[in-house]
């Protein structure tokens, strides 16, 4: 079975484990998301590669979720004696070879999808590992505070800020003019299955399907495409999903982001629709995203508390989705692909 799935940083690596457990023979694509790539003290940093990369190969923080497994972070304490900053940033040391290597090949004019396919030869994580694109993308966020009116990098909103400054705007910059990198597209079209883990679905999600083609290419593929919320209950599992979704105008529900993703229609109702609500959408659904749906979704996996949801054109499976092990995650796989009819 040939599997792809759009992926962020710990939400979606966490589901990629459980997609090489249920599926051990398969053969699996992530895109991942760049977008929260950033460049400090002259390093070029990608978060989300690099957390799907160290989760599935073995070396990640299982404390954390992010960054390395026994990390120091002795050059950040030297940094911070200098005086150097972003403190935000947890910068650690054995983190660091991975973005001096990086930064070193980018620099001699590997294109971010080698540099990846080198990095891995390393780590082997079990699935091909893609950037969304090879351009320099960057999620910057539009905040208003006593500084006035200015835009910050989304690492800095996300880490310093806690999100706490709303986002008047989220803005994937120069996404419009990239390119998806080699093999994206051929992914989506040639998999048997295609999966949208519990990332978040502004920065994650929203930035892949940004960079233009993906959405198309989503839209068009002959694979079922299913989503597995990243909200339970009207709250989101991890992170603070809810103030991107504000940003956008989506409220914090399951129902409300399977909407604002869309179904294409294709899906008819099945035996695992059942409990999943009237056959319109309830009352209390954001204003306008049932009216401009992205035409994205054949099944919407949603959580037990949300066996009510509704996404028009799509089959809605309501199945407990705390990632709480792994046994846990393989159990949620296994539902998507239940939901996907494969």
């Amino acid at each position: 079975m040939r599997v792809t799935a759009l992926a962020g940083g710990i939400g979606g690596a966490r589901f990629l484990r459980g997609v090489l457990a249920a599926l051990p023979d398969a053969d699996v694509t992530v895109i991942g998301n760049t977008g929260d790539d950033i460049t400090l003290h002259g390093l070029r940093i990608c978060p989300d590669l690099d957390t799907v990369m160290y989760t599935l190969g073995g070396g990640i923080s299982a404390e954390r979720g992010w960054g390395r497994e026994d990390e120091s972070f002795v050059v950040a304490e030297e940094l911070a004696a200098y005086g150097v900053g972003p403190a935000w940033f947890g910068l650690g040391d054995r983190d660091l070879a991975t973005h001096l290597v990086r930064t070193e090949m980018l620099d001699a004019g590997y294109p971010l999808s080698d540099v990846m396919r080198a990095l891995c030869e390393r780590w082997q994580p079990g699935v091909r590992l893609l950037p969304m694109t090879d351009d320099r993308v960057e999620t910057h966020v539009v905040i208003a505070d006593e500084d006035g009116q200015r835009a910050v990098h989304f690492q800095e909103w996300w880490l310093r800020l806690r999100a706490a400054v709303p986002a008047q705007a989220i803005v994937p910059l120069r996404a419009e003019t990239a390119k998806p990198a080699p093999g994206v597209l051929d992914a989506l079209g040639e998999a048997d299955v295609v999966l949208l883990p519990p990332s978040n679905p502004v920065v994650s999600i929203g930035t892949i399907l940004a960079v233009p083609g993906i959405r198309d290419a989503v839209r068009e593929t002959a694979a079922p495409v299913v989503g597995v919320s990243p909200i339970i209950g009207g709250a989101a599992v991890r992170g603070m999903a809810d103030a991107c979704l504000t940003a956008i105008g989506v409220e914090t529900s399951a129902q409300a982001v399977g909407v604002h993703y869309g179904g294409r229609g294709r899906a008819a109702a099945t035996p695992a629709q059942a409990g999943a609500g009237p056959a319109e959408a309830p009352a209390g659904t954001a204003e306008g995203l049932a009216a401009a749906p992205a035409g994205l979704l054949d099944g919407w996996l949603v959580d037990t508390v949300d066996a009510g949801a509704v996404v028009p054109g799509a089959t809605v499976l309501a199945r407990p989705l705390l990632m709480t092990d792994l046994a846990a995650t393989v159990a949620i796989v296994r539902s998507a692909l239940e939901v996907a009819g494969v």
